[in-house]
């Protein structure tokens, strides 16, 4: 599965003696052969454009597992909008600058945002009544009660600041890990 800036697409490829393995996430200029007709079509003349933190082993490694949250996420869509190749090229350009799992939550807020999915933590999503000022989140950012779903609580004015601001400047590691092992349950 190929992302493109308007499409999500899928392309063979042969993987030989001459022909490198794709890695995902890597930001490749190619070609199409046999666009046409063919079943699936060819990727040619495939380079792969690197970014500074490439041969950073944790940054990459955190780095593909966000990107393999897009595959089942985009796996039934063809035509997408310029938001997701965009918000991914801008994730990767500041990767080298700050820390990854600051990025990828800033990034999963927005496409939520973008998505119409952000839910304000006003009611718990699993016995909708009001929430209190501690706040726990599930799979999407949804809010609930921390007893509810025996998670961890998160101060509710941070995470509407957060919200407001769609930085992390204010919350601590801890909680952007935890908000980081939230987002890894899927997008």
């Amino acid at each position: 599965m190929v992302l493109t800036r308007y499409e999500v697409q899928s392309y063979y490829r042969f993987f030989g003696a001459r022909h490198s393995i794709l890695q995902v996430g890597h930001l490749i200029d190619f070609e199409v052969e046999g666009d046409g007709g063919r079943f699936l079509p060819r990727l040619r003349n495939l380079s792969h454009i690197g970014f500074p933190w490439i041969f950073e082993h944790n940054r990459l490694l955190i780095w593909h597992n966000f990107i393999k949250l897009f595959v089942p996420h985009l796996k039934d869509a063809h035509e997408v909008d310029s938001f997701y190749f965009d918000l991914l090229l801008h994730g990767a350009k500041r990767w080298h600058k700050q820390n990854p799992k600051r990025i990828i939550c800033e990034l999963y807020l927005s496409l939520l945002i973008c998505e119409g999915r952000l839910h304000l933590p006003q009611d718990c999503y699993i016995c909708e009544t009001k929430l209190d000022d501690s706040v726990a989140l599930m799979r999407s950012f949804l809010p609930a009660h921390p007893h509810c779903i025996d998670s961890s609580p998160l101060s509710k004015d941070k995470l509407l600041e957060f919200y407001q601001t769609k930085k992390t400047i204010n919350l601590t590691d801890e909680e952007v890990s935890h908000l980081y092992d939230i987002i890894l349950k899927g997008l």
